[in-house]
């Protein structure tokens, strides 16, 4: 890993290289009876997480360093954790020509000794990964994202890998709902409002329903990937790299950035139209919809009758938005 420059290393490089110098001969050497119970990685917020960051995220929160996820006290005390925390203090403060800051960011740490529960507790709303359905519609899609992002390098213990998998994705009943609810979406703001506001006259309305037409379209793309949408600064970023109709990343951008005046206000609305026609054509590959249409609202409702629990399908069809 030394051979990387100072300009070319990414962060998750720049952590795994820092544990292996560093990290894991302390571990070795100072807690062999800790090791069975301990996760070393890096994963959380920050665009390193994500493998997103470049040289302007290198002016913040960019520093050598990895996470130790601890379980409870009953496996690991808090004297024990106390020493571990002091021993990763003490390691190098500059590495590759980074150096550790001693301020933590904001949000909270996002290196060093951290208790599994409190990591998970903060990205998913449970510390344990365990979320019921009412759960899993309220929890933020951008915290599921940061609690499976990054890289784990080992976990002997186990615990962490194992809700890391659990929670890799939405199980398919609160995927189908969210679809539903952000089908429907595109189809108001996009197929119906935006020449209905432009009609009244109301150009920033209309904007507005692009906005709003574009946010539930990148939602709805992400879903049908089953991949979780980062957030927003991301988001488009994370769109590109998807296998499934990431083209529509160009054309979403097209719709945000365009004014929406004569022409340009009827090419825009053709354009969403299109993407949702592509929507729909992949909806019927996944066999999510039995709609046969080009409305886009007919096939949100035809998709939140597939979802299996009858709680969850007779809730709201925006409930999961």
């Amino acid at each position: 890993m030394e051979e990387y420059s100072k300009t070319m290393i990414k962060g998750l490089d720049l952590a795994r290289a820092y544990y292996e110098k560093f990290g894991e001969p302390m571990l070795k050497e100072q807690f062999p009876d800790l090791l069975p119970y301990l996760a070393a990685g890096l994963c959380g917020s920050g665009s390193e997480c994500f493998g997103y960051d470049d040289e302007i995220s290198k002016d913040h929160d960019f520093e050598p360093g990895f996470c130790l996820f601890l379980p409870g006290e009953d496996l690991v005390d808090r004297k024990t954790a106390f020493k571990l925390e002091r021993a990763y203090a003490k390691l190098p403060k500059e590495f590759m020509g980074y150096r550790r800051s001693l301020v933590q960011p904001a949000g909270g740490a996002r290196h060093g000794v951290i208790r599994l529960g409190d990591f998970f507790l903060e990205k998913t709303g449970s510390p344990d990964g365990k979320l019921d359905f009412r759960q899993w519609l309220r929890v933020p899609g951008q915290g599921l994202a940061e609690a499976v992002n990054g890289e784990i390098y080992f976990d002997q213990y186990g615990e962490m890998t194992r809700i890391r998998q659990e929670i890799s994705f939405y199980p398919e009943d609160i995927r189908r709902k969210k679809l539903a609810g952000n089908l429907l979406l595109m189809a108001q703001s996009g197929q119906y409002n935006y020449q209905r506001c432009l009609g009244h006259g109301e150009t920033a309305a209309a904007q507005l329903a692009v906005y709003e037409f574009a946010t539930s379209a990148m939602e709805v793309l992400f879903l049908l990937n089953r991949c979780y949408r980062p957030y927003y600064k991301w988001s488009f970023r994370a769109l590109r790299a998807l296998p499934v109709q990431s083209y529509q990343a160009e054309l979403l951008e097209f719709l945000l950035t365009s004014d929406n005046d004569g022409e340009m206000a009827e090419e825009k609305w053709k354009v969403m139209e299109g993407i949702c026609g592509d929507i729909i054509e992949e909806l019927a590959g996944q066999e999510l919809t039995s709609a046969s249409c080009g409305d886009l609202e007919k096939h949100a409702y035809s998709v939140n009758d597939t979802i299996k629990e009858s709680g969850l399908r007779n809730m709201h069809i925006l409930s999961a938005v």
